[in-house]
């Protein structure tokens, strides 16, 4: 799939009615979402056949960019059980397969997700003063996959 019509398949993502501040919810666009999956897809080739893993999914709009690239297999983890309902309502839309998780990433263990996962997709919250250090949490938890 080209870049541009990735960007095109993404701009019908849905995203959130009433975003959690204090989740520090916003929609990762589709033209960084392409652009972030496509560069691991030709750069890198860690999408195609892989098992990719969203840390943080939100409305799943990275998930789904997997998919339409060819991933083997999909976990969408996010502590926001509403946000899961928005991503598995967005991945119905695109008929593709996603496992989806409901945790909490700064208490979870990542341990059960050791050799099994080859990408960590994320565009982690940014960590305001009521979240400070959140988004070094996301990074130390995929460095622990690996």
């Amino acid at each position: 799939m080209r870049l541009k019509n990735l960007e095109s398949e993404l701009q019908v993502v849905a995203g959130f009615d009433k975003p959690k501040i204090q989740l520090e919810q916003y929609c990762t666009t589709p033209h960084l979402a392409a652009r972030m999956l496509y560069t691991a897809h030709t750069v890198y080739d860690d999408i195609e056949s892989k098992v990719i893993a969203d840390f943080g999914c939100g409305c799943g709009i990275l998930s789904i960019a997997a998919n339409l690239l060819d991933s083997n297999y999909n976990l969408a983890l996010d502590i926001d059980n509403d946000a899961l309902q928005i991503a598995k309502e967005n991945c119905s839309e695109f008929e593709v397969d996603v496992e989806f998780i409901l945790a909490d990433l700064i208490s979870t263990s990542t341990d059960h997700l050791q050799n099994k996962v080859d990408t960590i997709v994320m565009n982690p919250p940014f960590g305001t003063k009521n979240n400070e250090g959140i988004d070094i949490i996301f990074l130390k938890k995929a460095i622990e996959v690996y």
